[in-house]
């Protein structure tokens, strides 16, 4: 997170007082720690852990030594509560190096962060440079190519994010950085990188897909049936797909496509 957006991220979780308050669950969410499949992560970092969703179903699910950063006190709190070793540091801070060693890290996993962030470039490097020499990077960011951001803005040419929506609002004031599937892994491997897999969530247990399914189970059918059709034919259209990068450029290979 950057200093300047703690408090947009206050505003926003005003009213959460547990993590089962939080009612912005999203399909990236759920998919750890699935996504580390065999890789064996011993020690891991949560880079901006917000609320801790990500962080909690790692500390149930994987055993591995888990460090959890955030900025917001709220989002602090309630890392805390779920047990979560703590941190905070500014990620957006381009003249100091991030409070790890080289090669500290076996994992890390940056999920709806990179958006937001001015010092691009440096968010990246010291990624790399605190993970060792065989480690991952687990990162999303909002994919703009994506058919759920690009069908409404083809449809009536607003911008994707509505300054006078509540709904929206955070994501237009907190969020500075545009990518889409195909930028994102551009950029991230321009620093070394080797984009290993590729995770694509069905619709399935996120906030906004429970509504569907309680105001309708056939146009939700529909909906994860379409997604389906979609991710297999390209992950250029997931909304938000959770890549996985190699520090290890000697691993180089075909990118494998899953679909969870």
């Amino acid at each position: 997170m950057r200093e300047d957006a703690v408090g947009l991220e206050e505003e926003r979780l005003n009213q959460i007082n547990t993590i089962d308050d939080y009612q912005m669950v999203h399909e990236r969410h759920r998919v750890f720690p699935y996504v580390f499949e065999n890789r064996n992560h011993r020690k891991i970092l949560d880079i901006s852990a917000g609320v801790g969703v990500v962080a909690r179903n790692i500390l149930e699910n994987y055993e591995t030594e888990l460090v959890t950063n955030e900025m917001s006190p709220k989002c602090l709190k309630l890392l805390k509560a779920i047990g979560a070793k703590t941190v905070s540091f500014d990620l957006d801070n381009d003249k100091k190096a991030y409070p790890f060693s080289d090669g500290h890290f076996d994992a890390i996993v940056s999920l709806a962060t990179i958006e937001h962030l001015i010092h691009i470039d440096h968010f990246i490097q010291e990624i790399y440079r605190m993970l060792n020499d065989n480690g991952y990077l687990y990162i999303s960011a909002p994919n703009y190519s994506g058919l759920p951001y690009l069908l409404p803005f083809l449809l009536t040419g607003k911008t994707f994010h509505d300054p006078f929506s509540e709904k929206d609002k955070y994501e237009f004031y907190a969020h500075i950085r545009y990518f889409t599937y195909r930028t994102l892994a551009e950029f991230v491997s321009s620093f070394g990188f080797t984009l290993d897999t590729v995770y694509l969530p069905l619709p399935k247990e996120s906030t906004n897909f429970r509504k569907i399914v309680q105001r309708s189970k056939i146009k939700a059918g529909i909906l994860k049936g379409s997604m389906w059709f979609i991710y297999h034919l390209s992950p250029r259209w997931a909304s938000e797909p959770v890549l996985c990068f190699s520090k290890n450029t000697s691993k180089k290979k075909n990118v494998r496509k899953i679909i969870l």
